[in-house]
């Protein structure tokens, strides 16, 4: 179905029109939980705001999506990107917010990242913020190009991580100063740890929990190995890896590493104190594990890992979180807020694990610098942050100020058709 290009997105009514960019749900994915929970924070905080979605699908799929996805686009194709932004031009829209990551803007080939961001800015005239998930500490010349188009072509860049502005400053060169958003989670009560475990059949146990997609990356295999010595001193406890493997994972190679795990497990005698559940989770479910949880682990492998929602949502919940040093966590974990161990060091796991669970004081101490850390990433507060943030986009660019982080208040197609969605 060909959009028309004469149609307005909302009426002409005086409210904030939005379109997001991003993957979208039921797709399986971070980035499009993360939009979801981002839209429905910006509608909290404004319930009269308009949004619409660009999803961005894989080759090949075909997903029915909900009333806001107006248009999508495949990610390996960029003319439709192309299509995509003269159509927004086209509508009543306000302002654009990009969700970007690498990997979900195009394809790899022989090596290289054929990132279609740079083709969507290129043809957009509306006014644009773009969040960068992901800043690599040791760029190739494509990474290079897509943050300087993303700075050039955009009136506002948002990280989530101070330790991602440093390195678009002094890594990238690039002069615009990033606004700092933290990367959201819901707002937590931390109370009903023995509910919680009787909800789930393990009342009674001491819980050791990672939750998120299931890939190699993750470094699961350490915690697992880790349980010998914890068990040693702490026999109750049990290991919770919550979530099912990762669709691009079960596409290319199955369950061949979550399969390696259980092995790992059996071959260490330790399968009774390690769980599987293999489910996509709503966002309550993870809250709920979270709060069943006594000491959260994220033993990630790679060190430029710049955010971590799983490792948002452990600080949000008030856990005593266990992680390896990548960017995310390093920033996060100062100052006594968690404790940080070697990569693929299942000793130095083990030790830490132990040392929570033997001491309650230091344990309550963790919990609290972690819960007072966290509040202030609750997506209440998020969407409150991104809203003020795209109307001082919008304010700066009616007064012809160049907005800033210091201060973000002064600051026809060839026939290839985006897939408008049917309405019924």
């Amino acid at each position: 179905m060909r959009l028309s290009n004469k149609r307005a997105m909302v009426e002409e009514d005086g409210h904030m029109r939005i379109v997001f960019v991003a993957s979208a749900m039921p797709r399986r994915c971070g980035i499009a939980t993360f939009t979801g929970d981002l839209v429905q924070a910006v509608k909290s905080a404004d319930p009269t705001v308009r949004i619409r979605q660009v999803a961005i699908d894989e080759p090949n799929a075909a997903r029915a999506y909900g009333p806001e996805v107006r248009w999508r686009v495949r990610q390996e194709d960029w003319r439709t990107y192309r299509d995509a932004a003269l159509a927004i031009n086209e509508t009543s829209a306000d302002i654009v917010n990009i969700q970007h990551e690498f990997g979900l803007y195009g394809l790899w080939h022989d090596g290289t990242y054929d990132d279609h961001l740079a083709v969507f800015l290129e043809h957009l005239e509306k006014p644009s913020v773009v969040t960068l998930h992901t800043v690599p500490p040791q760029p190739e010349p494509w990474t290079r190009e897509t943050m300087r188009v993303a700075s050039e072509r955009t009136d506002l860049i948002v990280v989530m991580a101070h330790t991602a502005a440093r390195l678009l400053r002094d890594v990238y060169g690039i002069a615009k100063e990033p606004v700092v958003i933290e990367h959201g989670m819901p707002a937590i009560e931390p109370h009903g740890r023995r509910r919680f475990k009787r909800q789930f059949g393990v009342e009674g146990r001491q819980i050791v929990s990672t939750f998120g997609l299931v890939d190699p990356r993750k470094g699961l295999e350490y915690v697992i190995e880790a349980m010998p010595e914890v068990i040693a001193a702490h026999p109750s406890t049990l290991y919770l890896i919550v979530g099912q493997t990762h669709p691009e994972l079960l596409k290319k190679a199955g369950e061949s590493y979550r399969n390696s795990l259980v092995e790992v497990a059996k071959g260490l005698g330790v399968s009774d104190h390690v769980k599987f559940v293999n489910e996509y989770l709503t966002q309550r479910q993870i809250v709920d594990y979270l709060l069943a949880t006594d000491v959260y682990v994220t033993p990630y492998l790679d060190p430029n890992q710049i955010t971590s929602g799983t490792l948002a949502y452990a600080l949000g919940a008030g856990k005593a979180i266990v992680s390896t040093p990548y960017l995310h966590a390093r920033e996060v974990l100062a100052d006594g807020r968690g404790i940080i161990v070697p990569f693929r060091d299942a000793s130095a796991v083990a030790a830490a694990v132990r040392r929570i669970l033997s001491d309650p004081e230091e344990k309550r101490r963790l919990e609290q610098r972690a819960y007072e850390y966290g509040k202030q990433m609750a997506w209440p507060a998020i969407g409150r942050r991104v809203l003020v943030l795209m109307r001082d986009v919008l304010d700066a660019r009616a007064s012809g100020i160049i907005p800033s982080a210091e201060h973000p208040s002064a600051k026809p197609t060839d026939g290839i058709e985006i897939e408008q969605l049917a309405r019924t």
